[in-house]
C-alpha cells in the first residue's frame, strides 16, 4: 500500500474544485470498452500531482463516476490509463464522487467500482 500523507491543503479535501488544478490529458484506458479519461492535474497551492480517472457509461444514467489519488514524481512516470486503476486502488486513500455515488466527493480506499 502506497501511503500519502495529508499536508492539509485545499487538494486533499473531497469537494476540491477543478480550477484548483493544472490539468493535462494522460490519455484514454480503453479496458473492457471503459473508454475512461486519465488526467494528471497539479495543485496550484502545494503542487502535489494526482491522477484523475473518469468514466462514464453513456447508456446507463447516472453512471459518472471518478477518482483522484496523489502519485510522487517518481511513481508519475510509471503510470499509464491502462495501469492507473491499479495504482489507485494500492493507495492508502484517494478521493472519490460523480453522479453514480450520488456525491461530489468522498475520501475512498481500496478496490474502484469502474465496470457497468
Amino acid at each position: 500500500m502506497n501511503k500519502i500523507p495529508k499536508i492539509g491543503c485545499a487538494c486533499e479535501k473531497p469537494t476540491s474544485d477543478y480550477t484548483e488544478y493544472r490539468s493535462s490529458e494522460l490519455g484514454i484506458d480503453h479496458t473492457t470498452g471503459r473508454y475512461a479519461e486519465v488526467t494528471i492535474q497539479q495543485c496550484k497551492l502545494c503542487q502535489r500531482i494526482w491522477i484523475r480517472y473518469f468514466v462514464e457509461f453513456e447508456h446507463l444514467s447516472k453512471s459518472g463516476r471518478w477518482y483522484k489519488g496523489i502519485v510522487s514524481k517518481k511513481d508519475r512516470l510509471q503510470i499509464t490509463p491502462e495501469n492507473a486503476v491499479d495504482y489507485l486502488e494500492s493507495l492508502e486513500w484517494y478521493v472519490y464522487g460523480g453522479s453514480f455515488f450520488e456525491t461530489t466527493g468522498i475520501l475512498g480506499s481500496g478496490k474502484m467500482n469502474v465496470d457497468a
